[in-house]
């Protein structure tokens, strides 16, 4: 195949899809939305490459149609989930912002308590020593 060469991006040469320079010339931005396409495999990218220039205008406006909707909807997916995600992880911060919240007002307290016994004792001997005197 002397007109016939791998993809000029990274992605479809790793692939070692064949890309047939004039069909890469006229129909690159279809090219790009294939290759790029989540729902296929290399066989099938490559299937869709090589019918390109036998297919019909409204079936590739179709095609094209069908990988753009894939990719917004993809995109509202990961977007979705992304918050998803987010509010979760806040959610797990403020759960453990709680627990430390907790640990530490029971630190306090026992602080708290620990030291009012100790104040008790000492207000108990200065009575005790108050009533000898």
């Amino acid at each position: 195949m002397a007109d016939a060469d791998h993809a000029g991006t990274p992605a479809a040469q790793a692939r070692g899809l064949v890309i047939p320079k004039e069909t890469r010339a006229q129909f690159s931005e279809l090219i790009e939305l294939i290759l790029k396409s989540e729902s296929m495999n290399d066989e099938e990218r490559q299937y869709w490459i090589n019918i390109l220039p036998v297919m019909t205008q409204e079936q590739r406006t179709s095609l094209t149609d069908i990988l753009v909707t894939e990719k917004k909807q993809l995109k509202a997916i990961d977007e979705k989930y992304a918050k998803e995600i987010e509010r979760i992880g806040a959610k797990n911060l403020v759960h453990k912002t709680e627990q430390q919240h907790r640990k530490m007002t029971a630190e306090r307290t026992q602080v708290e308590r620990s030291s009012a016994a100790k104040d008790e004792e000492i207000a108990q001997e200065l009575l005790a020593q108050i009533e000898k005197a």
